[in-house]
């Protein structure tokens, strides 16, 4: 008896394949990038900017503010 027909006779619900995948469909058929990779680049850039602008601020506070303090430079337009 074939695994398919024991499964029904005893009302099990058929087996699901090893190799399916739950892939995203593709944004162009010829591009292989996925609608979910998509996204998820998406994220990391915004990710990504906010790091940079955060980093931006602390190195102007650096310059401007902890660098003077220390004794480190004079900013210019202090003298």
């Amino acid at each position: 008896m074939g695994e398919a027909r024991r499964r029904s006779e005893q009302g099990l619900k058929p087996r699901s394949k090893k190799n399916s995948r739950n892939e995203s469909p593709r944004i162009i058929s010829w591009f292989p990038v996925t609608q979910e990779q998509r996204d998820q680049f998406i994220q990391l850039s915004i990710r990504a900017g906010w790091v940079g602008i955060v980093a931006l601020v602390i190195l102007w506070i650096i310059v401007r503010f902890v660098g003077p303090a220390l004794g480190w430079w004079i900013p210019a337009d202090i003298r």
